[in-house]
């Protein structure tokens, strides 16, 4: 067996990692780095969020991966443009040899993370080489194709993880040998993040990396959507190409775990008070008395146990739990393992949003998915809708589903810390 779970058939070929010229920022162009790094694409939901970012620089990379104009066309289209734009400008610039690239992130509370940036060859998922573990939203391709297709560049690596084969391994070997370097950049971040990167040219490291990798399979932690993407365009274009490989962050967690959270939902148009009366006689509900901070310790409490969730945005938390086991047996699939029936995605989806609530889940308009605890409870509490508050998934139950070929409800984990955008690029025309 390879080190992932499966034969060793599976591992012939396994994660092909190909160095890249990366494109990156002139320091001496900019206000700083840290002023034009962004969170990836997906967690800048809110409007004050993506306003802040473009305000923060006149370069800030959100002006690339979240262009804005009138229409779809026309924000691709501009980001096109200001990609060309900044590098016949020298704002980002190629570096001259390709490589592979160290990147570290620390905060104050003793969080370490390092992995390998490359571009990476693009597989389907029925070589069991990249896993993915949650289903994803079609517009949502469609719009970060269009978007590739228009700028002709991976303008943000995804989040991939591995587990490798312990301290001594090669790729563990070069990852810290880089750290010890000088790095090529250095910032910190608005949110305490200290964010390093490191080149590795060298043809012997690059070999060693490439050789180890081929035997392991990656879970996607992060970019199930960009992806997807990298997928539907490898099949659009010609191979051998640019095409065949896509943008991404590989780290070991057997060396550096990730951080599993939730990912909360938004229910627009759905009043709490609603909500809760349409749970009536299906869950067990309770008004809680304490601020959020002590009642998501009740939802971790509750969820120990079972299925459970918080509701908010009329001013109280609600803890939902103890659902009625007929209506699951009624509602949730049976053609999926246990480990995935029982998620409290999956009961959300299947039970909660279809057939209590009655609210679609494939549509922007009906329910937002948002990172921000706090942001959810505000944003409800100021729109009238309902925040459905989630208790993160263990990350063994994430990686067990992924290796049996079983993808989670959408949007169902966040991993972490995630990769700032803005930090190197991959235009796929160098």
């Amino acid at each position: 067996m390879n080190s992932a779970g499966h034969p060793e058939a599976t591992a012939r070929r396994g994660l092909e990692l190909t160095p890249f010229r990366g494109l990156r920022y002139d320091p001496d162009r900019v206000g700083s780095l840290a002023a034009v790094t962004s969170p990836p694409y997906d967690v800048v939901v809110r409007p004050d969020g993506l306003h802040h970012l473009e305000s923060a620089d006149p370069y800030n990379i959100v002006r690339l991966i979240l262009p804005q104009a009138a229409t779809p066309e026309a924000r691709n289209e501009q980001a096109a443009r200001t990609l060309r734009r900044w590098m016949s400008e020298g704002v980002l610039t190629a570096d001259p040899d390709p490589g592979l690239y160290v990147y570290e992130q620390r905060d104050g509370d003793g969080m370490l993370q390092r992995g390998i940036i490359g571009a990476l060859r693009v597989t389907d998922p029925s070589e069991h080489i990249v896993l993915p573990h949650e289903d994803v939203m079609p517009h949502v391709v469609a719009d970060r194709a269009a978007l590739m297709r228009a700028t002709w560049a991976n303008l943000e690596p995804l989040l991939l993880t591995y587990r490798g084969n312990g301290p001594t391994a090669a790729t563990t070997t070069v990852v810290e040998r880089a750290a010890g370097r000088p790095p090529l950049l250095s910032t910190t971040t608005e949110d305490g993040f200290c964010h390093r990167l490191w080149s590795v040219t060298d043809p012997d490291e690059l070999a060693r990396v490439r050789s180890e990798l081929a035997g392991h399979q990656a879970l996607i932690a992060d970019g199930h959507h960009r992806w997807a993407t990298y997928r539907r365009l490898r099949a659009e274009h010609p191979s051998p190409g640019p095409w065949d490989h896509g943008l991404v962050l590989l780290v070991d967690t057997a060396r550096y775990p990730l951080r599993v959270r939730a990912i909360h939902r938004l229910l627009h148009g759905l009043p709490v008070s609603d909500a809760v009366a349409a749970l009536d006689g299906h869950f067990r509900v309770r008004r809680l008395d304490s601020a959020l901070a002590g009642s998501l310790d009740a939802l971790a409490q509750a969820a120990d146990t079972g299925n459970a969730f918080l509701l908010a945005g009329d001013g109280a938390f609600h803890l939902v739990d103890r659902p009625d086991p007929g209506l699951l047996a009624r509602t949730v699939p049976t053609d999926r393992p246990e480990a995935w029936r029982t998620l409290d995605a999956t009961v959300l989806h299947a039970t909660l949003l279809a057939h209590v609530w009655h609210v679609p889940d494939d549509s922007a308009a009906h329910v937002s998915y948002i990172h921000d605890t706090a942001a959810t409870v505000e944003k409800a509490e100021r729109d009238g809708g309902t925040a459905v508050l989630m208790h993160p998934v263990r990350e063994e139950v994430v990686r067990e589903l992924a290796q049996q070929g079983v993808t989670m409800p959408r949007k169902s984990t966040s991993f972490g810390p995630k990769p700032a955008s803005g930090l190197v690029l991959r235009a796929l025309d160098l």
